[in-house]
């Protein structure tokens, strides 16, 4: 080897080192960065010795795209769990102290204490107040099912605005990688922004990618729907000012197909929008449902013949019907039931009118120890009857049981969800983790590339040195 030569080298090794320790000081800067992948200096060699090629960047398109399904399934779930959480709390908590299901128990032990002591008028009064409780309750859980769809509409509406958001800064990364990728430029940092943009599309929407030539990236809803090819799709969605019970909430299209909702207390959505759609669309009307047949079952127990009783309602006109049939649901009716003011006291009624019949007099002699009529009532409460399919309960039960069962609907959905979401979070955990490990940054084996180049640039530094003391000693011997 000429000492030419060995210039030569080590100038290479110096430059090349150099590189390498930009590279590394750049990923150990990064370490703790979760949106960025690993870079490594591509050492290649010619004839003309070796050089830096180009900075690779890690990548593993199964995990990612393994990571991006975790994230829209535990978003989906954290969103069906948290609504869920809402209604539950309506009702008073986990013991569902204010829940219907406790009032209308409560207005059936009122009513047995007044049958074995008729003439109590006392007891009569604490049976109205009892019913009023009932009334309100079913006014408060059916103003809260609503409150809640409205928010959720709201929520879709600013989720979809994000949505396009994000799909024009994906529009604007996309575009750099593509021409930088075909012009040979470093797009590394536009790649990991872009993976960035994608984990935040995926907690919004389910999505599926394919990378084409230069670096393009195509997006798909998890439903097999175009969301980006180029540019972003249209998205298009309507939010209403306002929900009660017959108010139907409009979809969400991209590109002309409805976005599909979740199904179950373990969601199949992905992404946000799927799981709020669940929550607006089936969740919440079907236990609206359910409280409005809790309404119609009441309503017709305590009427009087062909007349109302107990209860009455002021459902809008012209969908308001002239009589209540036990069993069929009416949207709304949980929001409007109240106790009619002949029987309450506190509004100038009578309370024993309970007893003795108003519309329809059944005490015809006025007998204060009558007790057909109340006794019909406690009956009427324990008998089975036949409730409404669609509210997803059986549809054989007594008026008692089916508030409980309403309940307990709710809180084995919500049961379900908290339970699927620590499994979710789990599996995010792992494949994340997994995911880091193959493109992330370990500090470990960056210190310990940084010692090998140390040594490298040490190498090359001997070299120059060996070498300018033999210049040295060439030119002492010329003279």
């Amino acid at each position: 080897m000429s000492l030419q030569t060995a210039l030569n080298t080590a100038q290479s090794i110096f430059s090349n080192t150099g590189r390498q320790m930009q590279v590394v000081s750049k990923n150990i800067s990064n370490a703790n960065n979760p949106d960025y992948n690993r870079r490594e200096a591509v050492l290649s060699t010619t004839t003309q010795g070796a050089y830096i090629s180009r900075d690779a960047r890690a990548s593993n398109d199964v995990l990612s795209r393994s990571n991006y399904d975790s994230v829209s399934s535990l978003s989906g779930q954290n969103t069906l769990y948290s609504g869920l959480e809402r209604l539950a709390a309506s009702l008073g908590g986990n013991e569902y102290d204010t829940s219907p299901s406790a009032y209308i128990s409560n207005l059936r032990n009122a009513l047995q204490a007044y049958a074995a002591l008729p003439s109590d008028n006392t007891l009569a009064q604490t049976v109205i107040s009892d019913a009023v409780d009932v009334a309100n309750s079913l006014n408060a859980t059916s103003d809260a099912v609503q409150a809640l769809r409205t928010d959720l509409d709201k929520q879709i509406e600013l989720e979809v605005a994000d949505l396009r958001s994000l799909l024009d800064s994906f529009k604007e990364v996309n575009d750099a990688i593509k021409g930088g990728t075909a012009s040979g430029s470093n797009v590394n940092d536009e790649l990991d922004t872009r993976d960035q943009l994608l984990s935040q599309i995926s907690e919004i929407i389910g999505v599926q990618s394919v990378t084409r030539a230069n670096n393009d990236m195509v997006l798909y809803t998890s439903d097999g729907t175009v969301l980006f090819e180029g540019s972003p799709r249209q998205i298009s969605f309507t939010s209403k000012n306002g929900y009660d019970a017959s108010v139907v909430g409009n979809p969400i299209y991209i590109d002309g197909v409805a976005v599909s909702t979740g199904a179950g207390g373990n969601t199949t959505a992905q992404g946000s929008l799927q799981a709020n759609l669940q929550l607006r669309d089936n969740i919440a009307p079907t236990y609206q449902s359910q409280l409005d047949e809790l309404a119609s079952g009441l309503i017709g127990m305590f009427s009087e013949g062909a007349n109302t009783g107990l209860f009455s309602w002021s459902l809008p006109t012209p969908s308001s019907p002239a009589t209540i049939t036990p069993g069929t649901v009416y949207p709304g009716l949980a929001s409007t039931i109240s106790v009619d003011p002949a029987y309450n006291t506190a509004v100038g009624g009578d309370a024993s009118r309970l007893r003795d019949g108003y519309y329809v007099v059944s005490n015809t002699t006025g007998a204060t120890g009558y007790t057909a009529l109340l006794e019909s009532y406690v009956d009427g409460m324990e008998a089975s009857k036949t409730w409404d399919s669609s509210t997803q309960l059986n549809t054989t039960l007594n008026i008692l049981d089916f508030s409980s069962a309403s309940i307990g609907w709710l809180e084995d959905l919500r049961s379900t969800a908290s339970d699927a979401v620590e499994t979710k979070k789990a599996t995010q955990q792992r494949t994340s983790e997994a995911l880091s490990n193959a493109v992330g940054v370990s500090l470990d084996e960056e210190l310990s590339l940084l010692l090998d180049l140390e040594q490298a640039y040490k190498a090359s530094s001997k070299l120059v040195s060996t070498v300018d003391q033999m210049l040295q000693a060439l030119l002492a011997a010329a003279g």
